[in-house]
């Protein structure tokens, strides 16, 4: 019974499914889906800028120094 409870507990409450965009049954449940939707979005775009500005800031370093190099 132990464990059929805690497979449940881990099936309901930890384990992400695809189905359900990548939440757990219980967020959706709940009614958290929305919330932690907007707030992966928010995490996604800001990463997405992060990368894009170490990828100029890198890019223009490059530029630097083969200029010094000249």
């Amino acid at each position: 019974n132990e464990a059929i409870y805690e497979w449940v507990e881990y099936y309901n409450k930890r384990r992400y499914h695809e189905s359900l965009n990548n939440l757990t049954p219980e967020d959706v449940y709940l009614g958290r889906g929305e919330e932690i939707q907007k707030q992966r979005q928010i995490i996604k775009e800001w990463t997405l800028n992060e990368r894009c500005e170490n990828y100029y800031r890198q890019k223009l370093q490059n530029n630097q120094i083969q200029t010094n190099n000249l």
